[in-house]
């Protein structure tokens, strides 16, 4: 089957879905809140779904502790309501792509079980090490969740490794026997007719031979020795020929990756995946992770968007985004909350106008910001739970690294949609699961739908209007002020269609001049969160002031 790149087209909303919309009442989100909210979906413009994991699973790691690869955690509504939202998602002309989580699974699925017990012929399915002399670790790997990367395991009495949490054993991609259940795996939802697959941190399958320390790293040692192992882009051409015969989209999550790097993997030619989540778009306040903070730099941000633009170009796709499950909110982060909807408006033009598959996270279009507990025990997240812990026990007080969790944690990410001022967000008539951000009165969907200035109708008209626009698909790119820590001012081209993308992320005012070859009387203003005067051939910037000119074509 010729693959059509359809995914070049589409826009895609990602949705985490125990925090979504809750359509039995029970406190928990799930995909008889996701069948009927299809045509939210599709107002937005987006008609793509990427399902943060839906299977079975203890919840460790909110569901990316996986112990069935090939079912429907009964929380969400099993099978049969999985079929549902597909068929629905389908017949709206909406594509659907699940989750791959295959460098670790839960430590309650069934091969982790026998593997543990010595039981063929899963023995091998995991890396299993002997403790060293005197009880030592086999190596001195951090994990990037839960402290060091290796948990004594009784019944075995061995170590095993864990790259996150204590309760995600690590695959051994290495034996073969498991890289044909991953096959199996994307045979079998293939089959249900998904799709594509987002593969969750799918550089770190392969680990270096004899699993050596690591003494580069200052930080989540071991990394330089298992992301981009040794062989994975064999596995990753394995795992392609279950696809071939299929139109699929498939994704790369990959921490730590520039794009040289990135195009092994996604390089039109010869790549294995078709695009790839990268961190560097995340990393313009903080270094290496979320819980390592520096002051937020637009110079950062643009260089990373410029890399990724600039050096795919003609060779890869790029995957465009601001907002996951992983991180924090954006608003939150790049934005100002004082001017929340005008920050959320200038932050969506800053990325859905470049070349690229966009892709909105649930709550992102209603501008939804960071949750601020009042105390840690309330946080959910095991990362969060750990760094509060341990990591930042070590250098502050209590009331300071509540703080930097507020800044830091992905549980700001995960707190219930924000649907109506109604009790608990609208987003469900039960408990809910998680604690519902308490600004859900003044930011929700019901009140932004008949607003025509809201955030949430903007990114409808801005995902209207690029998708109706080939100089977005298609065009050149240049960021006219790489230098400027206020604006963010990028142009794209393509067959005399130019577009000119203005955006301050300061609030004090800031003089913009046009650059050189766009003329502001020949452009047209196609979409601002202010309005369109001009003085000459620039203006003055209001707070967060964003701007979209069209010119010819």
């Amino acid at each position: 089957m010729a693959h059509t790149r359809w995914y070049k087209d589409r826009v895609f909303y990602q949705i985490w879905p125990r925090s979504f919309f809750d359509g039995n009442g029970d406190g928990f989100g799930d995909l008889i809140g996701v069948y009927e909210k299809l045509d939210y979906i599709q107002s937005l413009g987006c008609d793509g779904i990427w399902f943060s994991p839906l299977y079975p699973s203890p919840g460790a790691d909110c569901g990316y502790d996986i112990s069935d690869y090939m079912d429907i955690d009964a929380l969400y509504g099993g099978m049969e309501a999985f079929k549902k939202v597909l068929d629905g998602a389908h017949e709206r002309g909406m594509k659907v792509i699940m989750d791959l989580v295959v460098n670790h699974t839960s430590d309650e699925h069934e091969w982790f079980q026998k593997s543990r017990r010595r039981i063929a012929p899963y023995t091998d399915y995991y890396i299993w090490r002997p403790a060293l002399p005197g009880g030592k670790l086999p190596n001195n790997w951090d994990s990037q969740f839960e402290g060091k990367a290796w948990q004594w395991d009784e019944v075995r009495q061995e170590y095993y490794l864990h790259l996150f949490a204590v309760k995600q054993p690590d695959l051994n991609m290495d034996n073969p026997l498991v890289r044909e259940e991953v096959r199996k795996i994307l045979r079998f939802w293939l089959e249900q007719g998904v799709d594509g697959f987002r593969e969750d941190v799918i550089t770190f399958i392969s680990k270096k031979d004899g699993l050596p320390n690591d003494y580069l790293m200052p930080v989540v040692r071991g990394i330089s020795h298992y992301n981009h192992g040794p062989r994975v882009h064999d596995y990753l051409r394995e795992f392609q020929q279950e696809l071939k015969d299929h139109d699929t989209f498939t994704i790369g999550e990959a921490p730590l990756v520039a794009p040289g790097l990135a195009l092994d993997y996604i390089d039109e030619a010869d790549g294995q995946l078709d695009t790839m989540i990268q961190f560097q778009c995340m990393g313009a306040d903080c270094v290496l992770t979320d819980y390592l903070p520096l002051p937020f730099s637009l110079r950062r941000l643009k260089r990373a968007f410029g890399q990724w633009q600039t050096k795919l170009r003609g060779r890869a796709w790029n995957m465009l985004y601001l907002e996951n499950h992983d991180h924090p909110r954006v608003i939150s982060r790049y934005g100002s909350e004082k001017y929340r909807v005008e920050s959320g408006k200038a932050l969506a033009c800053a990325y859905l106008f470049q070349q690229g598959t966009p892709f909105v996270y649930q709550g992102q279009e209603i501008g939804m910001t960071n949750w601020r507990p009042a105390k840690a025990i309330d946080y959910e997240d095991v990362q969060t739970r750990w760094h509060y812990e341990n990591f930042l026990a070590g250098f502050l007080p209590d009331r300071l690294r509540l703080k930097w969790c507020h800044r830091s944690s992905r549980d700001s990410a995960r707190t219930p949609m924000q649907w109506s001022a109604e009790e608990n967000a609208g987003f469900t008539t039960g408990t809910p699961w998680f604690h519902v951000n308490e600004n859900y009165r003044s930011i929700n969907v019901a009140d932004q739908e008949n607003d025509p200035n809201s955030l949430l109708n903007f990114y409808r008209e801005a995902i209207r209007l690029r998708k109706g626009l080939r100089v977005v698909r298609e065009g050149s790119y240049v960021d006219h002020k790489p230098f400027s820590g206020s604006l963010y001012v990028y142009s794209r081209e393509w067959q005399g269609e130019k577009l000119l993308v203005i955006c301050s992320f300061v609030e004090r005012p800031v003089k913009f001049e046009a650059p050189q070859g766009f003329e502001m009387i020949y452009g047209r203003l196609i979409l601002s969160n202010y309005g369109s005067q001009l003085d000459g051939n620039g203006f003055i910037t209001k707070p967060y002031e964003c701007r979209v000119y069209h010119f010819g074509g």
